[in-house]
């Protein structure tokens, strides 16, 4: 079998404590607002799987299907000896990918946060193709890079449509940074959703079942736990909201009556006023002609777009310019 490499990067406090300074700063400001990554403890992760289940629930079947049907011509595109994956979790949709790279491809380099995650998607891999490497990073893709030495030409991706939890300067720093990571003759596939009718998008936000509720929530039982807050999902109701202006869903916890939210371990009490809300997740959605211009904006130039059948999903591939 071939070696598995795993490197943290990522501090061992560092979750603690930007839990500890985004709720200082999200919940003492006007609106109120928590960054997604807070959503994914164990539960959180269980239960957005389960959200990518559902009937609502289009994007990660749409992007499954370009995969699929367009691997061979990303690979042939690329001609990538190494894959890296931001933000690659189970890794289980990016196995299209590594099988249409190979043999050509000499190693994988999956980013997340999650130490478990990486290690569980690796030891499936390495298991699947003992000829590839694999060389794993506890990372935060967010706060920059420094990717391991391996063999060029790299294909960098970022799929599921994360991209659209970044506010626009978010996704300016984020695409730039990504930028510098690249050489001549290196791409970026980026996963984007699409814009499209009012009820399909807050229906996959929002599903009957009510399993989006829980994910939204679990923000509050990570609260409870981690940092000792007496939050009470019963207290709080999930919203889903569509933005024509800004094109983008967001994700709110609404007070369903006047309370108080104390965070012993923090010293803090934060008050809410009966239907105030707070913002849990924006999720962004895209035209192709302004994905274009965000990736021109970074350097890189959009060489190829692919859709699923229905149009709902665009995968993008990006070289440096």
């Amino acid at each position: 079998m071939s070696p598995f490499l795993l490197t943290r990067t990522l501090p061992e406090d560092t979750t603690g404590a930007d839990l500890r300074a985004d709720v200082r700063s999200g919940l003492t400001r006007t609106p109120k607002e928590l960054p997604p990554k807070w959503f994914y403890d164990a539960r959180g992760s269980e239960l957005f799987e389960e959200i990518t289940r559902l009937p609502e629930y289009y994007p990660t079947r749409a992007e499954r299907e370009i995969l699929i049907a367009r691997a061979p011509e990303i690979a042939a595109a690329t001609g990538a000896r190494t894959l890296v994956e931001l933000g690659s979790g189970s890794s289980e949709k990016t196995r299209h990918l590594i099988e249409a790279l190979l043999p050509g491809l000499r190693s994988y380099v999956p980013v997340d946060v999650s130490e478990s995650a990486l290690s569980g998607a690796a030891g499936t891999l390495t298991a699947a193709h003992p000829e590839l490497e694999v060389h794993a990073l506890v990372a935060d893709f967010t706060r920059g890079l420094a990717l391991p030495g391996t063999p060029g030409p790299r294909l960098v991706a970022f799929l599921g449509g994360t991209i659209g939890n970044l506010l626009p300067a978010e996704r300016e720093l984020f695409l730039r940074s990504v930028r510098t990571l690249l050489a001549p003759g290196d791409a970026l596939l980026l996963g984007t959703d699409l814009v499209k009718d009012e009820a399909t998008l807050v229906a996959a936000y929002d599903d009957a079942s009510g399993v989006t509720a829980a994910f939204n929530k679990n923000v509050l039982s990570v609260l409870r736990r981690e940092l000792g807050a007496d939050a009470d999902p019963d207290d709080f109701d999930h919203v889903a909201v569509w933005d024509p202006e800004r094109e983008w869903i967001e994700m709110r916890l609404r007070a369903r009556h006047a309370l108080t939210v104390k965070f012993p371990e923090l010293d803090l009490a934060v008050p809410f006023e009966a239907g105030e809300e707070l913002r849990t997740e924006v999720s962004a959605k895209f035209r192709r002609d302004g994905v274009r211009a965000e990736l021109d904006a970074a350097g890189l130039e959009l060489a190829h777009w692919w859709t699923d059948e229905a149009g709902r999903f665009a995968l993008s591939l990006a070289t440096a310019v």
